[in-house]
């Protein structure tokens, strides 16, 4: 798949991620966006290890494992940036 692809699965599935996880993200919309990138690096990397496809191209099913992939790691970096009051 080729690098530009990507980048457009990523925004698509951080802005999704976005809009899922409560909170404000790392560097704000931007940053949501970068790690909606790393999102489907990690969804792609998931899913393979279960066997199942990952990242194919820009089609609805990359959408979903980036979104899956954006999600777990929005969760993670709330969890640990998460202040204490």
């Amino acid at each position: 798949m080729s690098i530009l692809a990507w980048i457009v699965v990523g925004v698509i599935a951080g802005f999704l991620g976005k809009a899922v996880v409560p909170g404000d993200g790392p560097g704000g919309v931007l940053g949501d966006l970068v790690v909606g990138v790393v999102g489907a690096l990690l969804g792609g990397w998931l899913f393979n290890a279960f066997g199942n496809p990952g990242v194919t191209g820009l089609n609805l099913w990359s959408i979903i494992v980036a979104f899956v992939g954006s999600v777990v790691l929005l969760l993670i970096f709330r969890v640990i940036t998460r202040r204490t009051v």
